[in-house]
């Protein structure tokens, strides 16, 4: 009898009741705009903020609309203006080189190396050519940021981390977003707490926190910013600064403040079934599953493996093997962009050199999303039916 998969990849798991309440509470006073508060009243974006502050240790924080605004925004505040270059990896999502694309700015693409990580060399060998690096810890994988700190800071440039996949792990034991001067996280549905959409964006550095806070639409209300810098940051700041809107609402807060508080014991719960899915995978022939640094701590939310070497047709196959038995897997090697998988070759309005080295890394490139709906069971039903028609198309091949 052939096992089949009969789960779903994109069902996520239910709002929590106490979200739920708190939501049901701002719909029925109505107040959903974030500066719209009755006496003493605090808008619970500015509580989320507060919270989401004091979980990663930054001083300042700013809840917006999207992690994609919350990055184009990091760029505007740290001074990126169109035409500067932005180094940026190969290995991303579109939302990345589109954050640098919406201030006008051109990407520079860094190699991935087979760990899924920015190749540090090839950055290296290109930190001359900008004054800023958005780097991104695409689908949850961080590289050595002790060693990358130290290179961009010799180098003169500075670091925005786009956390989208990596809200809840760390490097070293520091929180992920808090090695560079700006740190961007996504509450989209398929990240670590679930508003459908929104984002943060965190600094220690008052003067971006305020043209960041006035960017996302303020007016003159930064006062109610409880995890704002001081007033006198805006002196300046307020009247050269466009308003390009982009707030998060109450109801988006009030729905996340008691999931950031849950987080710990979700990404136990991710990391238990990336475990199970990695134990399963190990020792495949022809697979090889990433080994992760003793000091990354991870958020297994999603998993990838590579088929080094295999080529299109012999990819495609086991995908397709796979899909037949129910298991949705998505592959960053294809030429055009599906659903929500690209290359850093796919985007016109972000023009690039040929990346041979990353090119090689992304033929073989499978990806997964992990779901908490799934069980530890249905882990070990999924590993093993990529292993089987892994193992299948691998001992066909001439």
């Amino acid at each position: 009898m052939v096992d089949i998969f009969k789960g779903s990849f994109t069902q996520q798991d239910p709002i929590p009741e106490d979200a739920i309440e708190a939501a049901v509470a701002v719909m029925r006073h109505g107040r959903l705009h974030r500066y719209n508060t009755a006496g003493d009243e605090i808008a619970e974006t500015a509580l989320l903020e507060q919270e989401f502050a004091g979980s990663v240790g930054a001083k300042y924080c700013l809840a917006v609309a999207s992690g994609g605004y919350a990055m184009a925004t990091a760029l505007r505040a740290v001074g990126v203006k169109a035409g500067d270059k932005v180094l940026s990896n190969a290995f991303t999502l579109a939302p990345v080189p589109g954050a640098i694309a919406a201030v006008g700015a051109q990407p520079i693409f860094v190699d991935v190396t087979d760990g899924l990580v920015i190749d540090l060399e090839d950055l290296k060998s290109k930190l001359h050519h900008a004054q800023v690096l958005l780097l991104s810890h695409m689908r949850g994988h961080i590289c050595d940021m002790d060693a990358l700190m130290e290179m961009c800071a010799a180098a003169g440039v500075t670091v925005i981390e786009d956390c989208a996949h990596t809200m809840g792990a760390a490097w070293n034991g520091v929180p992920s977003g808090r090695h560079g001067t700006v740190g961007c996280y996504s509450c989209q549905t398929y990240k670590h707490i679930n508003a459908g959409e929104g984002g943060f964006l965190v600094t220690d550095d008052p003067q971006i926190a305020a043209r960041a806070i006035m960017l996302s639409g303020s007016y003159m209300l930064y006062g109610k910013h409880l995890a704002g810098p001081p007033p006198e940051a805006f002196t300046d700041i307020r009247y050269d600064t466009p308003n390009i809107s982009g707030r998060m609402d109450n109801l988006r807060a009030a729905i996340l403040r008691p999931q950031l508080r849950n987080l710990a014991d979700q990404v136990a719960r991710w990391n238990a079934r990336y475990a199970a899915l990695e134990d399963g995978l190990r020792n495949t022939p022809g697979l090889s599953v990433i080994d992760r640094a003793p000091q990354e701590s991870i958020v297994g939310s999603s998993i990838q493996f590579l088929l080094k070497g295999w080529g299109a047709r012999r990819v495609q196959e086991a995908l397709s093997r796979c899909l037949a038995r129910g298991v949705e897997l998505k592959w960053f090697g294809a030429r055009e962009p599906v659903g929500f998988t690209s290359r850093y070759d796919s985007w016109r309005y972000a023009p690039s050199a040929p990346l041979p080295n990353s090119d090689a890394v992304l033929s073989g490139l499978i990806d997964m999303r992990v779901p908490l709906t799934f069980s530890l069971d249905d882990c070990r039903l999924i590993a093993r039916i990529i292993r089987e028609e892994v193992g299948a198309v691998y001992q066909s091949a001439p």
